[in-house]
């Protein structure tokens, strides 16, 4: 028992030590990318955050829906483990500037749907058709893609998994789940976000897309609306996969190995829990800062109230992933139920901590972040999604290193 505990205290710790430090290494990601006083200073706001969700959807392609093929599941040694983890973090990267700047300003942007690509939006002239404004929104566009691909990724993985795959190789499992998340992706950017999009522009392109549904009941047309009913569900996805180790999918599912049963349970039970997530916080909102108008600005404005509800969850996300991450998934022991518990309380305690830390003076000294909550210019999503992006390279291309050395795998 006392090696047990000397053991727990010796992780715990070892574990602090490794956030901190790639906590130091966000920071320096956000000072050379993004920091208004950095180098390349992205983050104007909407592009970087475009940069960074492409980079998000990228690891989250590598990591989950391809499983890091080739590469196997586990590589004890450790020199080998480093080469994989700098391979994926590299093919990462390149795929976000493929994606960014080829697939979508230069492919899609260019030859289908103009709005993706800057340079279209300024060579069909008209309002708004400033540099600056179109890269703008023609960023906007790609963040929401990306967010309909991360709630199908993540929902396909943690629910169907390998279903109807299964016992097929690696690669047609890795090929197959990627085409069936961009169907589903590609429908649901098309209902919830593409209306949005069209109406950015004056006059609106009422030809290639309808005046957003939710607006006589949202108060905006904004597809913020619809991005916090996303992230939200995908807060509960999250909660589900990891610290409720795959339940309730689990219980059609015992193996692991995904059904379609469970798959559709994981999926109508994480878009039940968001939905009362979404009206939950918005009416927290209310108790607040009263009732939001439509023509509102700052705190009283709809659209605000709605992508604030997505960055909440963004921060309850990350929090689920630092305790997966850095934490064994504390506490490890005891009924399942008491863990998941015990586990979706500290998660949301860590997203309020997040919450806090990044809207206080500390957060608008180290990132250069406007200060205040509201403002058009800032949203928390970009700063964790950057962090989240770096806590899942860490834990799955370089399989947790440094964070294993002092166990046994450095030993073999």
């Amino acid at each position: 028992m006392d090696k047990e505990r000397v053991g727990a205290s010796f992780s715990c710790v070892w574990g602090v030590i490794s956030l901190a430090v790639v906590f130091g290494i966000v920071c320096l990601l956000w000072y050379l990318l993004l920091h208004p006083d950095g180098v390349m200073k992205l983050y104007t706001p909407m592009y970087g955050f475009s940069l960074v969700a492409v980079l998000l959807c990228a690891v989250v392609l590598i990591a989950k829906l391809g499983e890091c093929y080739p590469f196997g599941d586990s590589t004890p040694e450790l020199s080998v483990r480093i080469g994989k983890g700098i391979i994926l973090t590299i093919a990462a990267v390149l795929l976000t500037l493929i994606i960014t700047y080829w697939l979508f300003w230069g492919f899609i942007g260019k030859f289908g749907v103009a709005y993706f690509s800057p340079q279209s939006i300024v060579a069909s002239g008209g309002t708004g058709a400033e540099p600056f404004n179109a890269r703008e929104n023609a960023s906007t566009a790609i963040v929401y893609f990306a967010a309909a691909f991360l709630w199908w990724a993540l929902a396909w993985t943690s629910g169907f998994r390998q279903w109807p795959w299964s016992g097929s190789s690696r690669r047609l499992v890795a090929a197959s789940r990627f085409f069936a998340v961009m169907f589903f992706t590609i429908v649901t950017y098309v209902i919830l976000f593409h209306p949005h999009v069209c109406y950015l522009f004056y006059p609106p392109q009422n030809k290639a897309g309808v005046e957003p549904w939710w607006a006589s009941f949202a108060g905006t047309g904004s597809a913020f609306f619809s991005l916090g009913i996303v992230l939200c569900s995908l807060a509960w996805i999250t909660i589900s996969e990891i610290l409720w180790e795959g339940y309730p999918g689990r219980y059609v599912d015992r193996d692991a190995r995904g059904t379609l049963s469970s798959g559709i349970v994981s999926i109508a039970a994480s878009l039940i829990l968001g939905l009362i997530t979404f009206v939950v916080l918005l009416n927290v909102m209310t108790y607040f800062w009263m009732e939001p108008f439509e023509g509102g600005q700052y705190t009283d404005a709809p659209y605000f109230r709605y992508i604030h509800t997505a960055e909440i969850s963004g921060f309850v996300i990350l929090a689920a992933f630092i305790l997966k991450t850095y934490f064994n998934n504390f506490p490890s022991k005891g009924a399942l139920a008491l863990r998941a518990v015990i586990r979706t309380a500290l998660a949301f305690a860590g997203g309020a901590v997040l919450y806090l830390f990044y809207f206080s003076s500390a957060s608008t000294l180290l990132l250069g972040k406007v200060p205040g909550m509201a403002q058009p210019d800032d949203t928390p999503l970009v700063w964790t999604m950057l962090f989240l992006s770096v806590v899942m390279i860490q834990a799955d291309f370089f399989e947790g290193w440094p964070m294993a050395t002092p166990h046994s795998e450095d030993k073999r």
